[in-house]
């Protein structure tokens, strides 16, 4: 698949030819819809759980007699219904980490790419290089005439661009991460796609290597 390649000044940078086999591959939504879940699901934290009846450090002793004293029965100050005693039916510790195989997501994220290839939604730009005027007010300007979309993932080679990172930190619907940390969940939620020539490469090195 040929396509052509921008600079941030919405000039023609000639074209590349991107691997069919990382950006042509038919998109299958229950695969990845798979990888999301997996992505989601590893993402939540730890459910910790309450100290029940037989998790408080309290004394087993007998405190009153078992009858007589006008009050209920109890063993001991471990019941729920004294300060300092368990939780009755509290909640469990639960660990929501899925495990997925590896050339399930790997074949997720092909299908990441090609899904936003095929849809037209994918962008290639030369480099990230604003130069002298790596300023936020000059990147909208540059965006406006790249047509962005309403949110853009806008994906680097090995490290981002240190001015281009600066100029769009405050821009909302701009995310920007390296080569290394491309995810289904993250392309998938933006409209629009935009790669480098250095992050193409490292993509097709990653599954090709």
């Amino acid at each position: 698949m040929k396509v052509q390649v921008q600079t941030l000044d919405a000039q023609a940078g000639g074209d590349i030819q991107l691997d069919d086999a990382v950006f042509g591959v038919e998109p299958r939504a229950d695969i990845l819809h798979r990888v999301v879940t997996w992505q989601l699901s590893n993402r939540r934290g730890l459910a910790r759980g309450a100290r029940e009846r037989s998790d408080v450090n309290r004394t087993g002793k007998k405190f009153g007699k078992q009858k007589g004293g006008g009050t209920a029965r109890h063993g001991d100050r471990r019941a729920p219904i004294f300060i300092g005693g368990g939780k009755a039916h509290g909640p469990r510790v639960r660990l929501f980490t899925l495990g997925l195989n590896k050339k399930v997501r790997a074949l997720g994220l092909r299908m990441a790419l090609s899904s936003k290839a095929i849809a037209g939604n994918l962008i290639i730009v030369d480099n990230l290089d604003m130069g002298e005027n790596a300023k936020t007010k000059a990147l909208q300007a540059k965006i406006g005439q790249l047509g962005f979309g309403k949110t853009a993932l806008i994906i680097d080679g090995d490290a981002l661009n240190v001015g281009f990172a600066q100029a769009s930190s405050n821009l909302g619907h701009l995310n920007l991460m390296p080569a290394a940390g491309a995810n289904v969940y993250d392309i998938m939620r933006h409209e629009t796609l935009v790669l480098t020539r250095a992050a193409v490469e490292k993509l097709e090195a990653r599954f090709n290597g």
